[in-house]
């Protein structure tokens, strides 16, 4: 007789027999069922064979086959797992894996498993394609390149393979050729929807915003669920300022995919745009612990330090970023911008990291070449100014007046403004202009084209590296003569752009070597037309017996060096009083870092006063509660001193080691005022201390400022203007000869 041993095992044979005869009969079933759309009834079967027989690999691909179907991700991941386990020669179970690892936004793993899916399969077109998803999100998007076009090659019709590349293409903004990608798989696959969303993210790459909505409405009609395509129309919302309806785009998207990071970074975006910047680092910060390498929302965090004026560590996070990426042009440009504020940067390292910049961003721009140039030195000229800032915003105040005086007998003056959004401000602007173009939905080509077939002359930047600015454009060289200024005045680092004006205060001569510009002259940086039926009040400290400093500047400019120093003059001071204003302060989290840093600095609570958001009326009339006005440093004021000057404040200021540092001093001394500009922070808490004590002195000044601005060169806009234009006529003089 047989063993008991022998007998368990011939009966478990035939046991085993028996459930694999069973599961040849079920797994067609199941399949039909699966093809048929009934998942519920699929899975069932499967699941009944994978209870008699664990490792059947059919049983286990086809259940990870519907589980992946119904969105069940992290199941449909375990299924193929164990098929691989089952049959690890399997190609079809490996690429099956890799593609549910990717969806769970485990890239690396993904990666591992088409790659042997390939191993084992070199021509198989999914895997391919799939391995250059990974790799695309793993950053090494031109790698991904080569694996998306062997997928072509190899099945001519992949409609999917040819929108991946397109997505690849895009990110290396190679625009035209992503185009030419999302048009091949609409020819195979007319109604296919990532291609359609490709084609939105050409269109809005182009600036044609507009287009870009309307196609972004159309991929969601057609599937109303799509994350992506939501974000992508958030984005696009975004950019007309429709900050609610971007804000519940976001939301609806992180509903379906809780841990999208694009989402969670476009949030953080509207509620910077918002003025919320407690609720852009709770996003930032979410979408950091899901992809820590996240650069877009490295950068946004760096954009919150900096404006609670934490210089150094944006700085050093827009670093972060750059170490990572040299070419992430978004780091490159803030931090650019950063440097401005910190109070160890000088000319050069400022104008240091604008050629860093300018080395990066140059070989996306070809100059044109200029024809059919009238070359008489002393006709009219036509003048082309370029800003997303004609509207009611500070530089618009510094450049308003320019317009406004120029002499249409000798220039013909167009603006192109690059704002999407316009305001009451923006229709006084179109009346100083000869022409008025909206170029906010031209490209840099288009826009191009269309300052060439314009005739412009001399083509002025307005902004700077500051938002919305179309340096781009200025790189292309339109304009046979181009400028920079008024709107951030410390350099482009352009080569295309040929002058800067400044000042000889701003910048001296022994760092003029370092700009890319040739800087011209002027009597000040910026002028300011006066307030319209205000004038100086009385000097308040005469009845309330305590002089009043008054700091009406962005709280991002208020340094830890300056506070320093405020909190020796309020010791020196002792009665003295002090008013910080700023729109920012309206932020409760802003506010709050702003006082807690006045008291770690020791300054005491009940001698300062926050002011927050109001018109610009009753800012200005503000100033009838000041005394004095502190220029913050290293980022002095512009717009802000003159603001002061003009209501009778006089201001103290202290020169720096680069051109944001030096501007306050060169306005206060273009008025004569020199004897309120200190050299070190000794001579500025001396001046204010001085001053402070000689009410009566300080009476007499408040009184006779207006006049002795309007008596200026710098203050007198009509007589600034007129030193604009002779640089302009300068200038023309110089490419004629």
């Amino acid at each position: 007789m047989p063993s008991n041993t022998g007998l368990r095992a011939f009966q478990k044979a035939r046991l085993q027999k028996q459930h694999k005869k069973e599961a040849d009969v079920l797994l067609p079933v199941a399949a039909e069922a699966y093809r048929a759309g009934r998942q519920a009834d699929a899975q069932a079967l499967c699941r009944r064979i994978l209870e008699n027989l664990p490792g059947h690999f059919g049983g286990l691909f086809l259940l990870g086959m519907s589980q992946g179907g119904c969105g069940q991700t992290a199941d449909a991941e375990g299924s193929f797992r164990r098929a691989t386990e089952a049959d690890p020669r399997s190609p079809e179970a490996h690429a099956n894996l890799g593609m549910m690892l990717f969806d769970l936004k485990r890239f690396a793993d993904a990666r591992k498993s088409l790659e042997r899916a390939i191993t084992l399969k070199p021509n198989y077109p999914v895997a391919l394609s799939g391995l250059g998803n990974a790799l695309t999100q793993l950053g090494e998007v031109a790698r991904a390149l080569g694996h998306y076009s062997a997928a072509i090659a190899l099945k001519p019709d992949f409609a999917d393979a040819y929108v991946n590349r397109g997505m690849a293409l895009m990110r290396l903004a190679r625009v035209e050729e992503a185009d030419a990608d999302f048009d091949r798989a609409l020819s195979l696959s007319p109604g296919h929807l990532e291609a359609i969303l490709g084609k939105g993210l050409v269109q809005s790459n182009a600036r044609h915003f507009d287009e870009a909505l309307a196609t972004f409405e159309s991929v969601l009609a057609a599937r109303p669920a799509f994350a992506h395509a939501l974000v992508y129309r958030a984005m696009a919302r975004m950019r007309f300022h429709l900050l609610d309806k971007a804000e519940a785009d976001f939301d609806a998207a992180l509903a379906i995919d809780p841990d999208f990071v694009m989402a969670w970074i476009g949030k953080a975006r509207v509620r910077l745009d918002d003025g919320d910047v407690g609720g852009t680092i709770a996003a930032c910060e979410r979408a950091l612990r899901r992809e820590p390498s996240a650069e877009a929302a490295m950068v946004l965090l760096g954009t919150c330090y900096a404006i609670q004026g934490k210089t150094a560590e944006a700085i050093a996070q827009f670093d972060r970023v750059l170490a990572f990426n040299p070419k992430f042009e978004d780091a490159a440009t803030k931090k650019i911008f950063a440097l401005e504020f910190a109070s160890d940067a000088g000319f050069e390292s400022q104008q240091a990291v604008r050629r860093q910049w300018w080395d990066l961003a140059n070989a996306q721009f070809t100059r044109r070449q200029l024809t059919d140039i009238n070359r008489d030195p002393e006709r009219r000229l036509v003048v082309g100014y370029v800003s997303s800032d004609f509207r009611q915003h500070s530089a618009g105040l510094a450049f308003r007046p320019i317009l406004r005086h120029h002499d249409r007998t000798r220039f013909e003056v167009i603006c192109y403004s690059s704002a999407l959004v316009v305001d009451a401000v923006t229709a006084e602007f179109q009346q100083l202009a000869d022409r008025w173009l909206h170029v906010a939905q031209l490209s840099g080509d288009e826009l191009a084209d269309r300052i060439q077939a314009d005739k412009v002359d001399i083509l002025v930047d307005l902004s700077g590296h500051t938002d919305g600015n179309r340096l781009g454009v200025f790189a292309r060289k339109p304009a046979p003569v181009q400028v920079t200024a008024w709107g951030m005045v410390s350099g482009t680092g352009v080569p295309a752009i040929d002058y800067m004006f400044a000042d000889p205060v701003t910048i001296p001569q022994h760092a003029r070597q370092l700009f890319t510009e040739k800087i011209h002259d002027l009597p000040s940086l910026i002028t300011l037309e006066p307030p319209r039926d205000m004038q100086p009040s009385a000097l308040p400290m005469m009845s309330r017996g305590h002089p009043t400093f008054g700091v009406f500047n962005r709280v991002a400019k208020i340094s830890d060096n300056a506070l320093a120093v405020w909190q020796r003059l309020l010791q020196a001071v002792p009665s003295s009083r002090m008013v910080i204003k700023d729109a920012a302060l309206d932020d409760t989290l802003l506010r709050a870092n702003v006082q807690t840093r006045f008291v770690q600095a020791g300054i005491a609570p009940d001698r300062v006063t926050y002011l927050g958001a109001t018109t610009r009326r009753e800012h200005l009339a503000a100033f009838a509660d000041i005394d004095i006005a502190l220029d913050p440093f290293p980022q002095n004021g512009g717009v802000s001193t003159w603001e002061a000057l003009h209501m009778g404040v006089p201001v103290v200021t202290k020169l720096g080691a680069g051109a944001s540092s030096r501007a306050g001093g060169a306005i206060v001394m273009s008025i004569g005022l020199d004897a309120w500009v200190a050299e070190n922070d000794d001579e500025y808490i001396a001046i204010a201390q001085r001053f402070a004590s000689k009410p009566d002195e300080l009476a007499a000044l408040r009184a006779e400022l207006p006049a002795r601005i309007a008596a200026s060169q710098s203050g007198d806009v009509e007589a600034y203007t007129r030193c604009v234009e002779q640089g302009y006529r300068q200038f023309w003089r110089a490419y004629c000869a």
